[in-house]
């Protein structure tokens, strides 16, 4: 599929006053072609003490996939991560970030649903927020442990808008039947288990954004 988009970078600031460094593609009118879906979708990227960022493989693959698709996408570094201001606060304050991508995408675009897709650590953040510009959540091989199980179970998980739990089917953190054990009691969730893959999903990065993007186009 045609690349018809193109990068910007963009500065976000934080309800507490930590400067964010971003990027930002928004799709061309007509890309996308049949296959095009009208929103947008901010990423948020693995742990940070991990060497986690913006750059990381999944993130980047559908920082380049989901525009492709018609998708508005927004991606970020998280406090105290390569040009952003701040330090790491596992995963305690790092949901302002989030919520300064979510106000940042939506003025930059306004059509169709905003998904927040994190990936692993990103995941767990992104189950932490209730922001009402939130239309679904599609978290890829969210730990569910970066933050108390019962935090984001009184979260996103009593939620009644959308999740989507996109978890590898050889998840060296929480693989499919705990995913589902651990939500069990979740509203309006889903977990979709990519075949093959592993918590990193080297090969199947496409089919991660093929679900993100889907999940979308069920929201519009």
């Amino acid at each position: 599929m045609a690349d018809d988009t193109e990068t910007q970078t963009l500065t976000l600031t934080t309800a507490d006053g930590i400067e964010l460094e971003a990027e930002v593609r928004l799709p061309a009118p007509g890309t996308g072609g049949d296959d095009a879906v009208a929103g947008a979708v901010v990423l948020a990227h693995p742990h940070p003490a991990q060497g986690g960022s913006m750059a990381s493989l999944v993130t980047s693959e559908l920082f380049r996939l989901l525009p492709q698709r018609g998708l508005a996408t927004l991606r970020f570094n998280f406090r105290g991560v390569g040009g952003s201001g701040g330090e790491h606060a596992h995963g305690r304050e790092e949901g302002h970030d989030i919520t300064a991508a979510i106000g940042a995408l939506r003025e930059l675009h306004t059509d169709g649903p905003l998904v927040l897709s994190g990936w692993s650590f990103g995941g767990d953040v992104s189950l932490s927020l209730t922001d009402p510009r939130i239309d679904g959540w599609a978290a890829v091989a969210p730990p569910l442990r970066v933050l108390p199980l019962d935090e984001l179970s009184a979260a996103a998980g009593a939620d009644p808008r959308p999740k989507l739990l996109i978890v590898p089917e050889h998840d060296q953190f929480r693989p499919p039947e705990p995913a589902r054990e651990a939500t069990a009691g979740w509203v309006n969730t889903t977990v979709e288990v990519v075949p093959g893959a592993d918590h990193f999903l080297v090969g199947r990065t496409d089919k991660a954004a093929r679900l993100v993007a889907a999940f979308a186009a069920s929201l519009a």
